[in-house]
């Protein structure tokens, strides 16, 4: 280190390397292996970044060791607040999810649809045809009348019946 610290970029290449091992080592006595190579991470960049509150009149093990203790109290401390369990390979089938890819491209062309229409027929559209509300619950959500909701509905649908009309699906 008192290499290294002098500008021996051999010398602090070395020592990465062997504090790279030694790290490992004792990370993996104190940490699931899951965690070691983050682990070893964090130390050797804390070490890069105090390397010179290093005295090289002072023996250098123990100024590592605190380092590498300070990063392991850390380590055992984000352990805590971000738990991990690990997943089985076979998921059972009612756990699968599927590919959602139509359903959401589906959507994303309805609401560009809609968005083609006025405010006022694409909301109760929404509201009767999609989110099955009566047509005296849009009345009152929208403040549209009943016989205002119900041509409102007929207007839109046909207007997006024009606009999908010769669309071919092809799957």
């Amino acid at each position: 280190m008192a290499a290294a610290q002098r500008g021996d970029k051999a010398a602090y290449r070395l020592l990465l390397d062997e504090l790279r091992s030694w790290l490992a080592r004792y990370y993996r006595r104190r940490l699931p292996e899951a965690h070691v190579d983050d682990a070893v991470q964090d130390a050797l960049l804390a070490i890069h970044n105090k390397r010179h509150t290093y005295d090289p009149v002072r023996a250098f093990a123990p100024w590592l060791a605190a380092i590498a203790r300070y990063k392991w109290i850390d380590r055992l401390r984000t352990m805590t607040v971000h738990r991990t369990e690990p997943l089985d390979d076979d998921i059972p089938d009612y756990l699968q999810i599927g590919d959602h890819g139509d359903t959401v491209i589906s959507a994303a062309v309805l609401s560009e649809l809609l968005g083609t229409l006025k405010p006022g027929q694409a909301d109760v559209i929404r509201l009767v045809k999609l989110g099955g509300h009566s047509i005296d619950e849009a009345a009152l959500l929208t403040g549209q009348s009943p016989a205002l909701v119900k041509v409102n509905i007929h207007r839109g649908l046909s207007k997006l019946a024009a606009l999908v009309e010769g669309y071919d699906d092809v799957a």
